[in-house]
């Protein structure tokens, strides 16, 4: 289990990321980061819970179309 710190930036809280996860998830100075509280605690991802949402229903959408989407894509 990897721990962090919060400390002062400028008049904010920040905290560092252990190079491990920098690495691991591909991140780099600008990516946003998204906070999910759970009823566990809080979930921190590089990836939108919104578009995550969005995509599982494009996905039952594309099945459900899926001819008529092939139409139209010629």
């Amino acid at each position: 289990m990897l721990k962090t710190s919060v400390r002062r930036v400028g008049n904010s809280l920040g905290i560092t990321l252990p190079k491990t996860i920098v690495e691991s998830y591909h991140l780099s100075e600008g990516d946003e980061i998204h906070f999910v509280e759970t009823n566990d605690g809080l979930i921190l991802t590089p990836f939108d819970p919104k578009f995550a949402e969005w995509a599982k229903a494009y996905e039952k959408t594309n099945k459900r179309f899926r001819n008529t989407l092939r139409a139209l894509a010629k």
